[in-house]
């Protein structure tokens, strides 16, 4: 091969996985001796680490114009191999602008964190064992996305579930970590699992792993079998993406993994579970054209969101709070898809993008507050931003982000999930899509409730005394923490340019199944697909004041419901009347109320669904793993009505 040939561009996909395994395998070669300097125990090896997680993503970089802007597919075909016979022989990677579009976020959320890391880990044992498993994770799931065989899938599916499982445990001391990495083993060999069934059945039945010829085979020939698989295949990516009901495993991960690692099991793993789905519903099984799987996709997504929004109400930990935040705005991800519109998929897209964006700026901000002050207790925080200013911050950006705070970019990808919904519920009469569109602006209400609840706790009010000699921290982690909070204020101005430099080639190859197939060199009759988008703009007044008014709405709804409660309890026995003369009619009394209980009344009113949720996350392995089977019996049986 000559230079020319090396430089081929065709060829930088295959670079950016294989950069990544070989800093991992050059890092495990040099020994596990950590090095003397005690600022940076990693020696050269997170060095190393950071210069392969750069090329990864200067390589992918270098693929925006030809696929995102030339609409060009990439098939690579490793090997020197290709079709005989009809059939596909070996291993191929196809890059088109969906599977692009999640590298981008991929490596662009593992650099910055390495970024972080280099300082964040100085004080931990083991250092260079964690760049290898970092390495080795951020390969397992670059390659998943870029990979155009279902079975080497599977394959970076079990690398970064071990990588993940390692590195969740990676801090031996802290509480709870060796319990939360074995929940996530058990529950993500399950998902591994059913990956590898569902590959099985559709081998046995089709002959090929490739993906582009199982699209061109799998439609008009649904048999029970093949709806099985999906059905294996689809609870299996489900794992990987942690929406319900497999979302306490990211509280558990989230809570015991460093946040450089829970950046990217946020940030990255659920990213990829997301894309398994979209390839299965879009691509392989072509079935989004169906009522029955979009009602699937929003409805899960849709419980996603409040579920996961309500259960972070009720945290007293930063992490675990952040943990339940993150699988919220998934579901909007999965909602937003799940329309199977234009604009839908573009809104789910560019979403998924930001909260790659602020979920890491945030969980960067809570590793910082840990980093200095060695806990992540809300009781136990408070008046941080008077020691910590540069945090406290770009914690507020990551906040008004993800709470859909306008001009950050939260409210951007927030508002085009509205509109998409909305438009959905007009174009097809069915006022469940403007359902979703309430459950998406309630979420958002609670999300910014809950993260008032945070900033009060942790960085306003009452310094505690041993937190008195706090420093900010070092600038290499306020350096990934500013890239994360640039880009959030980026992309929340610029939403036009975001959506036709990325997330509308995205959608548009979503929609083109045929020329995903056809790139890789096999026949299809699926036509060409024209796909428009028609926006109504983000900035304009007018949209702001239907959104505000279906907002007050669905507050209302939820003030009722918890109005009622309260007052089913009340009786006149119990009303003292001699307060009734004040204006407020409470009586004046002392109460000290922390930021971690801000919204006690809340739960108060809601305290019968609380009890529930409490019972119902139990904590115990063997729950989580009945949770899967459950989930699992669900879908097939779903799959073989709907399909």
């Amino acid at each position: 091969m000559n230079f020319a040939n090396m430089t081929d561009y065709h060829h930088f996909p295959i670079y950016a996985i294989m950069v990544l395994f070989l800093g991992a395998f050059i890092i495990a070669a040099s020994g596990g001796k950590p090095s003397k300097n005690p600022n940076n125990p990693a020696g050269f090896r997170a060095w190393i680490a950071l210069i392969a997680t750069a090329a990864s993503l200067c390589f992918l970089a270098a693929l925006i114009k030809p696929v995102m802007l030339d609409g060009e597919v990439i098939a690579y075909w490793m090997g020197s191999r290709g079709i005989s016979g009809g059939y596909a022989i070996g291993i191929a990677l196809e890059v088109d602008a969906l599977s692009l579009f999640f590298a981008l976020l991929i490596a662009t959320a593992v650099f910055v964190s390495a970024i972080y890391s280099i300082r964040y880990m100085v004080h931990d044992d083991c250092v260079p064992q964690y760049y290898v498993l970092y390495c080795l994770l951020a390969g397992g799931v670059l390659g998943l996305v870029l990979s155009g065989d279902i079975f080497n899938m599977f394959v970076m599916v079990e690398i970064l579930t071990f990588a993940a499982v390692a590195l969740t445990a990676f801090r031996t001391k802290v509480y709870g970590a060796l319990e939360a990495a074995f929940k996530y083993l058990v529950v993500g060999c399950m998902g591994s699992t059913a990956i590898l069934t569902g590959v099985i059945l559709l081998y046995a039945q089709y002959h090929t792993l490739n993906l582009a010829q199982l699209a061109s085979l799998i439609p008009g020939t649904m048999n029970n079998a093949t709806k099985l698989a999906f059905a294996f295949l689809y609870i299996g990516f489900s794992t990987k993406a942690f929406i319900v009901p497999f979302h306490p495993l990211a509280a558990d991960a989230h809570g015991a993994a460093p946040a450089s690692i829970s950046v990217l099991i946020s940030g990255v793993l659920t990213k990829s579970g997301i894309y398994g789905i979209m390839r299965l519903t879009y691509f392989l099984f072509q079935t989004m054209g169906l009522g029955r799987m979009q009602f699937m996709l929003v409805f899960i997504g849709s419980v996603s969101m409040f579920v996961c929004v309500t259960m972070a109400l009720a945290q007293h930990d930063f992490k675990r709070l952040l943990a339940y935040h993150s699988i919220s705005q998934i579901g909007y991800v999965l909602a937003a898809v799940g329309l199977a519109s234009a604009l839908g998929v573009s809104a789910g897209l560019y979403h998924a993008m930001n909260h790659t964006l602020f979920k890491g700026l945030l969980f960067l901000a809570a590793g910082a507050v840990l980093h200095e002050t060695g806990t992540t207790d809300l009781g136990k925080l408070g008046g941080l931003s008077k020691k910590m200013p540069h945090t406290t911050v770009l914690f507020l950006i990551g906040a008004f982000s993800i709470s859909g705070v306008p001009p950050f970019n939260g409210f951007a990808s927030k508002w085009m999930i509205y509109q998409a919904s909305y438009q959905k519920a007009v174009d097809t009469g069915n006022i469940g899509f403007l359902l979703v569109t309430i459950i998406a602006l309630v979420t958002s209400t609670l999300t910014l409730a809950s993260f008032v609840k945070v900033s009060q706790s942790v960085f306003f009010g009452q310094l505690p005394k041993e937190y008195e000699n706090v420093k900010e921290v070092p600038f290499g982690m306020r350096l990934a923490m500013g890239i994360l909070a640039a880009l959030c204020v980026v992309t929340g101005l610029f939403p036009k340019s975001v959506t036709a430099l990325l997330t509308e080639p995205a959608a548009k190859a979503a929609a083109n199944v045929g020329n995903y197939i056809t790139s890789m060199g096999f026949k299809t009759s699926l036509p060409a697909v024209e796909v428009s988008f028609v926006e109504a703009g983000v900035w304009e007044p007018i949209n702001w004041l239907l959104i505000l008014c279906i907002a007050l709405l669905g507050v209302t709804i939820v003030a009722v419901a918890g109005k009622y409660d309260h007052v089913s309890e009340t009786t006149s026995e119990n009303v003292e009347t001699k307060y009734q003369l004040f204006y407020g009619g409470e009586e004046n009394v002392y109460s000290q109320v922390g930021g971690g209980d801000l919204f006690w009344g809340f739960k108060h009113n809601w305290r019968h669904y609380f009890d529930f949720m409490h019972k119902l996350h139990s904590g115990v392995v063997n729950d989580y793993a009945l949770w899967a089977v459950v989930a699992l019996a669900l879908a097939i049986v779903y799959m073989m009505i709907a399909l």
